[in-house]
């Protein structure tokens, strides 16, 4: 099987895994602000994240190099995630998801300069494409901005930030290695906030199956989202991430009563021709040929 292709699944694993960490997360909002939902998740996949290099045999790949790179990442990434819980209390789902994926826009347009990946004609095409369809979605109002919005805004730019120091780790450094010390470094970030605001909600009956849904997705779709960008371009392979509009729209308004529109599935329909576009490209490429 093709990396394209196969970069293409780990996409459709981290969205399937991102969509469900995010209504599990509007389902404990009420209760458990964001440091307390990430510190939770981070404890429960470290735990996740050791068991499975146990298993499979990859302890001794967990090594303390490039601390520098892993700990700017994992700022970034902090930054972004509490940021896009916040968001997530104080806007619709699809608004929130629509102004997100500004973040693969940036990771192309600034993957040729910190990547020096080729920025080829389908892969404008389809971050084009996606930005149309976010703006058919959202038909943004100036007038109605509010803090939810910018603070969407923000966890955009750290997520795309994040997606280019996560491409730039996978040159050298294995998908366990990054995983361990994104859960390790997201708990202690996790405890020193929650230290500094001084008061903790202990998970209870009602919450603790959220937040352990939570924890095991954050890592699938971390997991998958690494393995994805192991194997291809970053610009080629953020884009796939469009297809989380549509699909959370539709979350959204089945399971909370958020309006879903006709514009809604238009620009589902715009984003996925421009993925279509990207996909069969990188796919009609000739595989590269064995060295003898």
């Amino acid at each position: 099987m093709k990396a394209s292709l196969r970069a293409a699944l780990w996409m459709l694993g981290s969205i399937g895994a991102f969509s469900t960490m995010a209504v599990a997360g509007k389902e404990v909002s009420s209760v458990h602000d964001s440091f307390e939902i990430m510190t939770l998740r981070s404890a429960i996949g470290i735990a996740l994240v050791l068991a499975f290099a146990r298993a499979t045999g990859q302890m001794q790949e967990i090594k303390a190099e490039r601390l520098s790179g892993h700990l700017l990442r994992n700022l970034m990434h902090f930054a972004g995630q509490n940021l896009w819980f916040f968001a997530l209390t104080l806007i619709p789902l699809a608004q929130l998801f629509a102004i997100e994926f500004t973040s693969p826009i940036w990771v192309i347009l600034l993957s040729p300069l910190l990547l020096g990946e080729r920025l080829t004609a389908p892969r404008l095409i389809a971050a084009a494409l996606g930005f149309l369809g976010i703006l058919i979605v959202t038909r943004p109002d100036i007038a109605h901005m509010n803090i939810g919005v910018l603070a969407a805004a923000a966890a955009a730019v750290c997520f795309a930030a994040t997606s280019i120091a996560t491409k730039r780790l996978t040159r050298g450094q294995s998908i366990v290695t990054i995983m361990f010390w994104l859960t390790l470094m997201q708990f202690c970030f996790g405890l020193i906030a929650i230290g500094l605001k001084g008061t903790l909600t202990w998970p209870t009956a009602q919450t603790l199956p959220w937040l352990v849904l939570i924890g095991v997705c954050g890592v699938i779709a971390h997991y998958s989202l690494t393995s994805a960008l192991s194997l291809a371009a970053a610009s080629y392979v953020m884009p796939i991430d469009f297809l989380r509009l549509p699909l959370i729209a539709g979350v959204g308004a089945l399971a909370y009563g958020e309006p879903l529109d006709p514009y809604v599935l238009g620009g589902g329909l715009v984003i996925f021709l421009g993925i279509w576009v990207s996909l069969r490209a990188e796919l009609g490429k000739p595989s590269p040929k064995a060295s003898p």
